[in-house]
């Protein structure tokens, strides 16, 4: 029996060539870090996982000896070891990066890419290009909007919901250079949890007065049921959340109040979660939209196989330092390579050089920090965000 014998932690980043944010904060320098883990086996076949250190020490004991072909129990297992004090926030994403390394061994095993693994039989994946783009100015949100629909996107995500003219002028930015790929581009918002309901009843009602709006994301707290099912039966746009949902039960709120429209899953917390969720999603007729794909590319190959994948969040054409992803943009989507295993190859001398580099989501002015009053302010709208 193939046994699990460790693992490395490694730590390098990504160069987004802009700032990067939401209407919570934006990280100007445009480098955010990737925590990286390698599992090993007494083999010498080795998973990448990408995504999250956190709570990796409490987390491996669950996998240790083990065989690491049983995925979906070793799953089960490291949800049992945190168990009393709880798998939710940041500790799942640790168990989503171990859940990554472990399917990574499981199709190298296979000699197979994981999409084939998984049953797959088509290695395109269709996506929408979002920007992370709250701090760019509109010639930057014309640039980069302009290089997605080059690659073939008819569809695009703004990070909005502070004013409801700048949201519209900005909409129709995205709209008219990705016109070329579609008469009516598909256009989303993205609130990141900033609003109270009737912020975002009259917020998205003036949108819909000027864009043909696919959907809002995120308007409500993540956890707030009744606020999401009665905004949706109050807007045409469908409503879309859940990336950050720890947990397949953390839906069922959602589901049991018909509160969700497009369900999501962020791929940082793993193949496993994802597809769990894809398939309650799936028992109730709604599609299924992975979000953040540049920090975990695996969960491109899990969106091929299911049923009801509707759209893939594509950020970024790059990849962190030292780190090669067998995957091209095209068509309007993702393309997958024939790699085995997810496809994820990491040049650790390469990322050795990154070791000194301050690279964090995590800084008081960024997107991860919410920011004071959020969604308790009578008026949305703030002073325009500086620009590094």
């Amino acid at each position: 029996m193939m046994k699990i014998t460790g693992y490395r932690a490694l730590r390098t980043f990504h160069d987004w060539g802009r700032p990067v944010g939401d209407v919570n904060g934006f990280v100007s320098s445009g480098i955010t870090e990737v925590p990286v883990v390698v599992l090993e086996t007494d083999e010498g076949i080795t998973g990448v996982g990408m995504g999250s250190h956190q709570d990796i020490d409490r987390l491996y004991p669950a996998l240790d000896g083990q065989d690491p072909r049983a995925v979906s129990m070793l799953y089960d297992r490291m949800l049992a070891r945190v168990f009393k004090a709880g798998h939710a926030g940041a500790t799942f994403g640790g168990l989503g990066t171990l859940d990554m390394a472990l399917w990574d061994i499981k199709a190298k095993l296979a000699g197979e890419p994981l999409w084939r693994l998984l049953g797959g039989g088509d290695r395109f994946v269709a996506g929408y290009a979002s920007g992370l783009d709250i701090a760019l100015d509109d010639d930057q949100l014309a640039s980069f909007y302009k290089t997605m629909a080059e690659r073939g996107f008819s569809s695009g995500k703004l990070k909005g919901g502070r004013n409801v003219d700048d949201d519209n002028r900005r909409l129709g930015i995205i709209y008219e250079e990705l016109r070329r790929n579609a008469a009516h581009p598909a256009l989303m918002l993205d609130a990141n949890e900033s609003w109270n309901l009737k912020q975002a009843v009259r917020h998205i009602a003036a949108v819909e007065a000027v864009h043909d709006l696919t959907w809002i994301e995120e308007p409500l707290r993540r956890w707030d049921a009744a606020g999401h099912a009665r905004l949706t039966r109050s807007i045409r746009a469908a409503v879309a959340t859940g990336e950050n949902l720890t947990g397949l039960e953390q839906y069922t709120p959602l589901f049991d109040a018909g509160a969700v429209d497009v369900v999501q899953a962020a791929s940082v917390w793993g193949i496993t979660h994802f597809l769990r969720v894809a398939y309650a999603a799936h028992s109730r007729d709604l599609p299924v939209s992975p979000v953040g794909l540049t920090a975990n590319p695996a969960v491109a190959h899990a969106a091929a196989v299911i049923p009801n994948h509707l759209s893939a969040e594509v950020q970024d054409l790059g990849s962190p330092l030292g780190i090669t992803i067998d995957v091209e943009y095209s068509d309007g989507g993702i393309v997958l390579g024939e790699t085995p295993g997810v496809g994820v190859t990491i040049d650790e001398d390469e990322i050795a050089t990154a070791a000194k580099t301050e690279a964090s989501w995590l800084i008081k002015e960024g997107p991860h920090v919410r920011p004071d009053r959020a969604g308790l302010q009578l008026v949305a709208e703030r002073a325009a965000l500086p620009l590094a």
